[in-house]
């Protein structure tokens, strides 16, 4: 179980002491600084998850401090700001740099508690609402009960409890990133973050700073292998990782601790890799451009996904499970597939894996209408798709802003027919302000008075 870790800063003994006893009654891990420069190395040494700020302090006072740290954004933690003498104007200031909220002295122990319990809530839901902002849809539980499936669920069961990296495998679609959050899930580290890197995504500048971090005189910018601290670092596309970063990579492993770009002091890396490669990393192995050291670090327990036509059988599951989602999450009508086209599609031989049957899933709800759909729906929409990418949903070939505007444009259309003509009806459904969505209807050129006359 991952324990928050608090740093308390207060000029006051008494304080210190009475904080840090309560707060570890309360199974936090604290650390506690008496001024502002011992404050800057605590947190250079270990990223905490809150820190509680006392605002008049002998050296640099806290409001000043909280300036330092917020600058360029780089306030990714909770700051509670702690005061004897506060008042209207400091209590603004402090929420105006990013402060969670400001508790006055003498300190209330129930207000206290409740506030950072609070604030550790709103920091764990923005972590996720930014989770959920990267990918359009990735569950922490898998979908279907074939054998393959249930295979591999049970050696993921079997090593989720080891400390050991984790290497998956498997073709492009086939759902590694859910693999790595149902390992995690399942770990003893599952109340800790899942923190999801995407290598191919990394800076081309500084790859190394999104994961190490980085420190420019006093300012510390956090990266993802402390942010993921007694949690889960997921690396996708691990094969497209910097030489001169997959060395670094590799130190960290093995030491369990890293330097930050232009860090003066090593840092702790209690976290655990899980790497996923839809490449034959041997391959790249053979070719120098991935280190055979680091490979072997990784894979000390492989883990390989099959395809979708390896668990075929799990495709009218999967898409039961996609038509309740885009019903639920996108207001897209359900629609049931009858027999003959769940067994058409089971005999596909899904090239884009589940990322082509959501992508098709999507597609027919969207277009289609009436409350079932038929085999010969779906061997049209398999026909449009046989001309696009194979893991890919219609307009993966265009330039991306033409493929965006071409999938707005359909389904802006379908709800203005479902609504009849009503922009207002359609702005509410989809949760878009209404003058924001004439605007968007007359850029891509549609006229919303059509839809009337044709509502299904």
């Amino acid at each position: 179980m991952s324990t928050a870790h608090i740093l308390v800063v207060d000029d006051e003994p008494d304080i210190r002491s009475l904080v840090r006893e309560i707060l570890e009654d309360e199974g936090f891990e604290v650390s506690v600084a008496e001024n502002a420069e011992q404050a800057r190395q605590s947190r250079r040494t270990r990223r905490p998850d809150l820190v509680l700020l006392d605002i008049w302090m002998p050296d640099t006072d806290g409001i000043s401090l909280l300036k330092e740290w917020s600058l360029g954004n780089n306030l990714d933690i909770p700051v509670i700001m702690i005061s004897g003498h506060g008042t209207v104007e400091t209590a603004v200031e402090a929420t105006r740099l990013g402060a969670y909220d400001f508790i006055e002295k003498p300190l209330s122990l129930a207000k206290l508690l409740l506030t950072v319990q609070r604030a550790l809530e709103t920091a764990s839901l923005k972590r996720e609402n930014i989770g959920l902002r990267k990918r359009v849809h990735t569950a922490g539980t898998t979908i279907g009960h074939s054998t393959a499936l249930a295979t591999l669920r049970d050696q993921i069961d079997r090593i989720a409890g080891l400390k050991t990296p984790v290497l998956i495998t498997g073709e492009s679609g086939s759902g590694k990133e859910v693999m790595a959050r149902y390992l995690h899930n399942h770990s003893s580290r599952r109340d800790g973050p899942f923190v999801n890197v995407n290598v191919a995504g990394l800076a081309r500048e500084n790859p190394d700073i999104e994961l190490f971090g980085s420190e420019d005189g006093g300012n510390v910018y956090f990266g993802s292998i402390e942010q993921a601290y007694g949690g889960t670092l997921f690396l996708k596309d691990i094969a497209d990782l910097d030489p001169s970063v997959q060395a670094r990579l590799l130190s960290a492993l093995e030491n369990q601790a890293f330097l930050r770009v232009n860090g003066r002091e090593p840092v702790a890396a209690d976290v655990r890799i899980v790497a996923a490669s839809r490449h034959d990393l041997q391959e790249a192995i053979r070719h120098g451009r991935f280190r055979d050291d680091l490979y072997y670090h990784l894979n000390v327990v492989p883990l390989r996904v099959p395809s979708l036509c390896e668990h075929a059988d799990d495709v009218p599951e999967l898409l039961e499970h996609y038509v309740e989602f885009f019903a639920s999450q996108e207001g897209l009508p359900r629609r049931q597939f009858s027999p003959s086209a769940q067994k058409r599609l089971r005999a596909y031989e899904w090239p884009g894996n589940v990322r082509e049957l959501k992508n098709l899933v999507q597609r027919l709800l969207i277009l289609g209408s009436g409350d079932g759909i038929e085999v010969t729906e779906v061997n049209a929409a398999l026909g449009t798709s046989a001309a696009t990418a194979p893991d890919a949903a219609p307009g993966y070939e265009l330039p991306l802003r033409e493929a965006r505007e071409r999938f707005e444009k359909a389904y802006l259309e379908y709800q203005l027919r479902t609504e009849g003509g009503s922009v207002s009806k359609v702005a509410s459904r989809i949760g878009m302000e209404r003058t924001h969505l004439y605007r968007k209807l007359r850029a891509l050129g549609i006229d919303p008075k059509l839809s009337k006359l044709t509502k299904q």
